[in-house]
């Protein structure tokens, strides 16, 4: 089985991350931790505005973090749910970085840190990868508008207002500038595949994206990846995805049961929060990241993560047609190294 990951050609590291959350995820267990919050408006007259002023406060946020500005970054990936990545583009306009911009469902967040470090791996210093999603955007778009009210069953999911925004470089020189014990570096990736077994609940988005997770930690093992020396972060497959996913790997083998952790269900409270399978959309694993995990490892907290971003590869149109949603899953490779260990001889 062919592995198909890529190691960076030069080291890669995370300079800064910028959180922004609404106010239901601001009153959720991750409130503190958070870098801004809003009212869901953030004083704009529409939702998509509103969302993309939460990629702006994001990105501005990681740049002050950084002690950068924004001419010096070379390139920009984003993304978000709405067509045509309309939050990204007016709300990154004002910034003069060169842009990229990516759809990968839910798994976006994942696929800008991957596509960033593959650049500030080889022949860009400096990238940056923003995401956001936005409950009612999101509702608007895939489901009904909120107004009509409608019931969700126990496998659907609460789609994250927030936005999440990360600074890659492979300068030394910025890599000592982040705070925390530890430097974080991205040392491996992985882009997902397509994987489609047929469901076609777009309310059970977990069941969609689980195979899709599972196919790609399984890749990454039989090609040699350590599983055993890492903390397994999905973002975002929810109560149900999660428990499809440790199933399906068990029956290859591979047990993550008990270094599984789902970004999801770290968004919310699951008894105080109507959210019933946990959280999803592209600002779910991107605040969580952002907030908890990678500040965690900073701290000393926890050694390696593998963060496999999930995606439900599908739209209205889709679904409505009774197609199949397919999913998508891709990992990064997080690794902490200690500040005082950092030589010259490392990337400048």
């Amino acid at each position: 089985m062919q592995k198909n990951s890529f190691v960076p050609g030069r080291r890669v590291f995370l300079v800064s991350a910028g959180s922004v959350v609404g106010s239901k995820e601001k009153k959720g267990p991750l409130g503190s931790r958070f870098d801004f919050s809003g009212d869901d408006r953030f004083g704009k007259e529409t939702w998509e505005k509103a969302e993309a002023e939460m990629q702006r406060l994001a990105l501005g946020i990681a740049l002050r973090k950084a002690e950068l500005v924004d001419a010096e970054l070379d390139l920009l990936f984003a993304g978000d749910l709405v067509n045509q990545c309309l939050p990204s583009v007016f709300g990154l306009r004002g910034y003069r970085i060169p842009l990229l911009s990516l759809f990968g469902a839910c798994s976006t967040c994942a696929e800008g840190l991957l596509l960033g470090a593959l650049a500030a791996g080889s022949t860009v210093r400096r990238a940056a990868a923003v995401t956001s999603s936005h409950f009612c955007t999101a509702e608007r778009q895939f489901r009904m508008p909120v107004e009509y009210g409608g019931q969700r069953p126990p496998t659907a999911q609460w789609t994250a207002t927030g936005a999440g925004a990360f600074i890659l470089s492979s300068s030394l020189r910025d890599a000592r500038r982040t705070d925390g014990d530890f430097v974080l570096e991205i040392t491996e990736v992985m882009p997902g595949c397509v994987v489609d077994r047929g469901v076609t609940d777009a309310a059970n988005m977990g069941a969609a994206m689980a195979p899709a997770a599972a196919d790609t930690i399984s890749r990454y093992a039989a090609g040699g990846g350590s599983l055993e020396d890492a903390l397994v972060v999905t973002g975002d497959l929810g109560a149900e995805g999660s428990g499809i996913l440790v199933d399906l790997l068990r029956a290859e083998g591979i047990d993550i049961g008990k270094n599984h952790r789902d970004c999801g269900l770290e968004l919310f409270d699951p008894e105080k929060d109507d959210v019933h399978a946990g959280g999803s959309g592209c600002g779910c694993s991107a605040v969580v990241m952002a907030s908890l995990f990678l500040d965690d490892m900073k701290k000393g907290l926890t050694g390696d993560i593998l963060f496999v971003g999930t995606g439900a590869l599908t739209n209205a149109t889709a679904s409505g047609q009774g197609e199949s949603i397919p999913g998508v899953a891709h990992l990064v490779r997080f690794s902490p190294a200690r500040r005082s260990d950092l030589r010259e001889e490392g990337s400048q």
